[in-house]
């Protein structure tokens, strides 16, 4: 591509992060890619400086700022989780603007281990499960939590303060745990001791437990873990996480689209920053039934469209979309075609588009994140 010419169609690239949590070899085994011999957590495909694909060697962030181009107003990822991530929530448009405003007043550094906004924008995420996929994601009603407290309390009665909280307010019960202290940590003891003697209609419960407990031993969020609903995503289920849903991805491979931005606030399962008070304010409450979120049939496509600026698309067959902007990604060989351009891409490759306009996509196996916005969000300021 010229030097400060608007991009079109343009191949891609980037390595995956290293995170502790992620799988040596689920991202290499679905793409084809090499194994490193360390995790491969995430790949990032996108425009955030945090870590930007690469176009030629460039970054994709300063290719589009040459050239007068708009930032992608989306983030898609492949993420391969081998152990739990922590527990976390994200701000909406409103309130990551003002944090992120309030901490740059304070002087707090952008790069800071204790800074919470590190941008100024929302965090909308969608996740579709490639493999089966585990994870914990919003408050279910009370009655279905009730179980498994009214058992842990008969099994131990250390329990019974913070299972009573929870039935009087969920905020409460959340706010005393993050709380920590003496009794909120015999809390959390006592229910990774008396998980064990569950009765098996409880196992997904006894499972969280265990799994939480041995990643992250002692830490209060498991006791908030038992007020969130546990899924176990099959290939092609989706989860939309809106602002202020409670959420940690447990174990598996899955598609994310996500906002552009960095925002996220921890509540435990972590040694990073945990902002107590924060959190809680941002953290929506209330119960949800279920926080999957259904597919669309399209020709040549199954897709899902949250309540976002942006859409997910599995391409298999011959497909075509209306976008401002695409980030493609083949896991099989894959054609796009875009603004009287073409491109071929290999098993493993990714493209990104911008043509405000038509593509067309045909291959057996890849993901189309599209996003229609006239203006899609601008560069995070470094």
């Amino acid at each position: 591509m010229p030097e400060g010419a608007a991009p079109v169609l343009v191949r891609i690239t980037n390595e995956p992060r290293d995170y502790a949590w992620g799988s040596a070899s689920a991202i290499p085994d679905y793409l084809g890619t090499p194994t490193t011999g360390r995790p491969q957590a995430e790949l990032w495909l996108g425009a955030h400086p945090g870590c930007p694909s690469r176009v030629d060697g460039r970054p994709l962030d300063e290719v589009l700022d040459d050239a007068g181009a708009p930032q992608p107003g989306m983030l898609l990822k492949v993420l391969a989780a081998a152990a739990p991530l922590s527990l976390q929530a994200h701000p909406d448009a409103a309130q990551a603007a003002e944090g992120f405003a309030r901490e740059d007043a304070a002087g707090l550094a952008r790069d800071a281990p204790t800074r919470t906004y590190r941008d100024p924008h929302a965090k909308p995420e969608l996740l579709v499960a490639v493999t089966r996929f585990e994870a914990l994601s919003g408050f279910r009603p009370l009655e279905r939590s009730q179980p498994v407290l009214d058992a842990l309390t008969s099994i131990d009665e250390r329990v019974a303060p913070f299972a009573d909280r929870a039935r009087a307010s969920l905020e409460d019960a959340v706010g005393w745990m993050l709380a920590g202290g003496d009794e909120p940590r015999s809390v959390a003891r006592a229910i990774v001791s008396a998980a064990e003697r569950l009765p098996a209609a409880l196992e997904s419960e006894r499972d969280t437990v265990r799994r939480l407990e041995d990643a992250s031993p002692g830490d209060p969020a498991i006791a908030i873990a038992l007020l969130l609903h546990r899924l176990s995503l099959e290939p092609g289920e989706a989860l939309f996480l809106a602002a202020g849903n409670l959420h940690a991805y447990l174990e598996g491979l899955g598609i994310e689209l996500m906002g552009p931005s960095d925002n996220v606030l921890r509540g435990g399962l972590t040694s990073k920053h945990v902002d107590r008070d924060e959190l809680l304010r941002i953290l929506d409450f209330t119960p949800l039934d279920d926080p999957r979120l259904a597919p669309v049939e399209l020709p040549g496509a199954t897709g899902w469209k949250p309540a976002a600026p942006f859409e997910l698309r599995h391409v298999h067959g011959r497909h075509r979309a209306s976008a401002a902007q695409a980030i493609v990604l083949a896991v099989a060989p894959l054609s796009i075609a875009a603004g009287g351009e073409r491109l071929e891409l290999a098993r493993g490759e990714a493209a990104f588009v911008s043509v405000a306009g038509d593509l067309e996509l045909e291959g057996d196996d890849g993901w189309a994140a599209l996003s229609g916005a006239a203006e899609p969000a601008p560069r995070i300021a470094a």
